[in-house]
């Protein structure tokens, strides 16, 4: 994909999966800020609204349940255990091992630490998940009661009155959990309404699933003894359904973003279908191992969409493309070790409650979390991906943390230590590559970027309305798109398109008014296809467009200056120079020198017109040089053969004008005074901006490796380096040398 060779005249669909492009296709079209305050905006506050509002209603249910005021926790065998009390009456009993609860005439008998388990979607046994689901059913029905006796294994009994626990009384973990589920609601709210379209409805459906399991694992994390029964019958089938739905979607939407693959309907059909089906076999019992079944089925859906994404990279190279597959296999590597975790820890209930409460709720913040990214890819700041760096990190080392508690019987302080070591190992190891791989750096070195900044510039200078083209190349050095092209837009600043997949730079009138306003430079996938773009690149081509800005204001400046100076010379050689030799011709005292001092007068004006011109005709420097050599060897009794072809008559500036003629004249003189020959030819050619300049002769001249270069060879070098060229001497045979120079890309100057 070649920059294109006229200008277009749109930009053309947006590409990403969040279409969260209002405020990017304002900037462009203009369209007034009045369609946005419609019924986007309307709607999105309403479902704010209803969000708020139903966030209040469980936050009012939570708050009036009752409850014992005291914390439970497992012991060595499974058994459950009083570790703190509020409640006076309680206070005896801390360490005792609870057996049972009763309240009219009910008794509810606690066996184990599967009263603790706080969800059943993390019960891996089909019969201790009905267990657990009876447990908790009698439990929320005795802990309604007005009073409560709870009886333990050393024969005592105590009467408790469970309260409910107000809004003060939920802890601090409900509040995140429910304040980050919000979030995530408010953000796929906002994307849906920023453009309706099945993609985004799609990041929407992901975003809604994703805030019911964190509002379930707030609403757990308030749990003490039972969870409300409603909660209880609805765990499961909805807990089950969130983490099914979110596969199909993710599934689906990588049939159709960064692009639509072939027979991606049938695939997200069977994804839906499949999804729905096993929801609806786990919610209603009727699967044997349906705990298995789903976490099996959720890794097979993340490795199809893993699948399809690198399917879609070979089909066309699309940076958001390789930033989901590395998120998919990061998800997917912390989702096996949870479950290898949890099926490790099946025989030791303790651990395995830990594992359920602690590694899963880790697991669901962190997916919440690279959701809430996914929008903001390329508009994120550092803080953004600080923050995705270290909960991924928090992930690997809980599960790691767990694994090693389950699989090796460690203690957990041990545990945790090894867990952190190894998760802080990888992550300063990989910390930089990964951040490297996710958003990439800049292409070109300082060096050459100076180099082509310098180059540019004077290219601007000479040519302004090839600005466009001199930028775009820039660009593609810089970033190496797969795609530049130069279109009819008005845009105010450089800025990140879409998703992070387009950069599009506004053109600058660098020099005069040769570029047509309102036109800009959109650039596609950075990196051939491999990252995304970031507002840190658009602010880096800021700075650069602001330097190339610089150096031609710089570079007129300086050619100014010149300009003056070279005028101040040539004025003061005529004036003062000029009018000596002309003194000394009329005083010559024979009429050779009289000639002498004349030709040394009729070159001192031609070097005063050349310095005090702003620029030189080819054709008339090449008469000059060749009036000007053939003066001089017919001088020295030395025969010239002159050569001159160009297919177009350009502009020399001042600098390309001295260097050839001081060229031409270093290898004459060397020629005459050196060489000693009898015969010079010069061949001067310019055939599509390529320049060559060949003089050759008949003198004595051998083994032009082995000279010295003084001044005069010396000068000759620098003059053709300043002109980016090259010069090489040879000999000729049967006697002479030969000098070459080659300039390969001899731009004409104004």
């Amino acid at each position: 994909m070649a920059a294109a060779a006229g200008p277009q005249s749109t930009l053309g669909p947006a590409d990403t999966i969040i279409e969260s492009s209002f405020g990017e296709r304002v900037s462009l079209s203009g369209s007034p800020l009045s369609r946005w305050m419609g019924w986007r905006l309307r709607m999105l506050v309403l479902a704010a609204l209803i969000g708020c509002l139903g966030l209040f209603l469980v936050t009012r249910m939570m708050a009036g349940l009752p409850r014992i005021d005291a914390s439970w926790r497992p012991n060595p065998q499974g058994l459950v255990e009083l570790a703190r009390a509020a409640d006076p009456a309680l206070a005896p009993f801390v360490g005792q091992v609870l057996v049972a609860a009763q309240a009219n005439g009910r008794t509810v008998q606690v066996e184990d630490a599967l009263t603790l388990q706080r969800s059943a979607r993390w019960v891996i046994d089909d019969q201790m998940r009905a267990r657990h689901h009876l447990i908790h059913e009698d439990l929320d029905s005795v802990l309604s009661q007005a009073t409560v006796r709870l009886a333990f294994a050393d024969g005592r009994s105590v009467l408790v009155q469970p309260m409910p626990r107000g809004f003060a009384g939920l802890p601090a973990m409900y509040w995140l959990l429910c304040g980050f589920a919000l979030l995530l609601y408010l953000v796929a709210m906002i994307v849906l309404m920023a453009k309706p379209n099945g993609r985004n409805l799609l990041y929407a459906v992901l975003s809604l699933s994703q805030a019911g399991n964190l509002v379930f694992i707030a609403i757990e994390a308030t749990l003490d003894l039972a969870l409300p029964s409603a909660f209880a019958h609805l765990d499961l089938p909805m807990r089950v359904g969130f983490d099914l739905v979110t596969a199909a979607a993710i599934v689906n939407a990588a049939c159709v973003h960064p692009r639509r693959l072939p027979g991606g309907a049938v695939i997200a059909f069977a994804a839906w279908s499949g999804a729905i089906g096993l929801t609806w076999l786990v919610g209603t019992d009727r699967l044997p191992h349906g705990w298995w079944w789903v976490q099996i089925a959720v890794m097979i859906y993340g490795l199809v969409m893993v699948g399809l994404m690198s399917w879609s990279y070979e089909i066309e190279p699309h940076p958001f493309a390789t930033v989901l597959r590395r998120f998919g296999l990061v998800t997917l590597g912390t989702w096996l070790l949870l479950t290898v975790a949890l099926a490790a820890a099946v025989a030791n209930p303790g651990v395995h409650q830990n594992i359920a409460s602690v590694g899963s709720m880790v697991w669901y913040v962190f997916f919440a979390s690279l959701l809430l990214l996914v929008p903001f890819l390329s508009r994120s700041q550092q803080m953004m991906r600080e923050f995705s760096m270290l909960a991924a990190v928090s992930t690997v080392a809980t599960s790691l943390d767990l694994l090693f508690v389950a699989v090796f019987s460690l203690g957990q302080f041990a545990s945790l230590t090894l867990a952190l070591f190894v998760s802080l190992a990888v992550y300063s190891g990989a910390r930089q590559w990964i951040l490297n791989q996710l958003l990439g750096s800049s292409m070109l070195t300082t060096e050459r970027m100076f180099e082509q900044l310098y180059r540019i510039a004077r290219e601007v200078e000479a040519h302004p309305d090839r600005t466009p083209g001199l930028l775009t190349q820039l660009l593609r050095e810089l970033f190496e798109p797969m795609e530049a092209v130069l279109v009819e837009r008005n845009v105010s600043a450089t800025r990140v398109s879409g998703d992070g997949s387009t950069l599009i730079v506004p053109v600058p009138e660098l020099a005069g008014d040769a570029v047509p306003a309102g036109r800009s430079i959109v650039i596609r996938f950075a990196n051939r296809g491999r990252r995304l773009f970031t507002r840190e690149d658009a602010r880096l081509t800021d700075r650069v467009v602001e330097q190339l800005r610089r150096a031609v204001a710089f570079d007129k400046a300086v050619e100014q200056g010149r300009s003056e100076e070279r005028a101040r010379l040539a004025q003061d050689l005529h004036d003062d120079i000029g009018a000596r030799l002309l003194t000394l011709m009329y005083k010559a005292q024979s009429p050779e020198m009289e000639e002498y001092v004349r030709h040394t007068l009729q070159d001192l004006k031609t070097l005063t017109r050349g310095l005090a011109a702003p620029n030189h005709r080819l054709s008339h420097a090449a008469a000059e040089w060749k009036a000007d050599l053939a003066q001089r060897l017919t001088a020295a009794h030395v025969q010239l053969d002159w050569n001159f072809e160009s297919d177009e008559d350009i502009l020399l500036s001042v600098v390309q004008w001295s260097a050839l003629t001081r060229v031409l004249r270093e290898l004459v003189s060397n020629a005459i005074a050196h060489a000693r020959a009898t015969r010079v030819d010069v061949e001067f050619s310019l055939r599509s901006g390529r320049l060559e300049l060949i003089v050759g002769d008949n003198g004595e001249g051998r083994n032009p490796r082995a000279w010295s270069h003084g001044l005069g060879l010396g000068g000759v070098r620098k003059r053709v380096k300043q002109l980016g060229g090259e010069v090489e001497w040879r000999e000729l045979e049967p006697r002479g040398i030969v000098c070459q120079v080659t300039l390969r890309d001899f731009s004409p100057r104004p």
